[in-house]
């Protein structure tokens, strides 16, 4: 009996910087695993609603990882206005289907050069232990945790900083 091979079993992903093009995407992606597990909050509209001003024009960056042309996941540099950090690693997403297949990996890997290429010192990001994957997958980075910094978001029970 032979196994049906889902396409992206078997596929490449390619990591791509953020076009306008893909804000659909972007939206969509981090939209679904937030109201998967929380709700969506005044922060992440800020974010996923104005992607172009409220990150790129800011100094930070957005990449793509596509599956035969389809955007499966997502990841942000926001640049931050502090002391301590540069940028902010967040809304990571990849796609329900595409889960597994060591996306969040492969961008996490590339924000990392991305902010180092752009002389980045410190990162630092949040999250909830909920999502225990994502949690393990920012301590395989070299992620390490954090406490006492304010956070816009209710659903934030972890902080976490990387040193580059």
């Amino acid at each position: 009996m032979e196994k049906e091979i889902n396409e992206f079993e078997t596929a490449n992903p390619l990591i791509v910087q953020y076009e306008t093009k893909y804000q659909e995407a972007f939206k969509a992606l981090n939209e679904e695993w937030i109201s998967t597990y929380f709700k969506m909050e005044e922060a992440d509209y800020k974010a996923l609603d104005n992607a172009d001003s409220y990150i790129l024009q800011n100094g930070g960056c957005i990449i793509v990882a596509l599956l035969n042309n389809e955007p499966v996941g997502v990841c942000a540099l926001i640049k931050m206005n502090d002391p301590e950090y540069d940028y902010e690693l967040a809304k990571m997403a990849v796609s329900p289907k595409a889960q597994g297949k060591r996306i969040g990996w492969l961008l996490g890997q590339e924000i990392i050069e991305k902010a180092k290429s752009l002389g980045a010192k410190k990162l630092y990001l949040e999250s909830n232990t909920i999502l225990a994957p994502a949690i393990n997958l920012y301590y395989k980075l070299g992620f390490t945790e954090v406490t006492g910094r304010v956070t816009p978001y209710e659903r934030c029970n972890i902080q976490m900083k990387l040193v580059l």
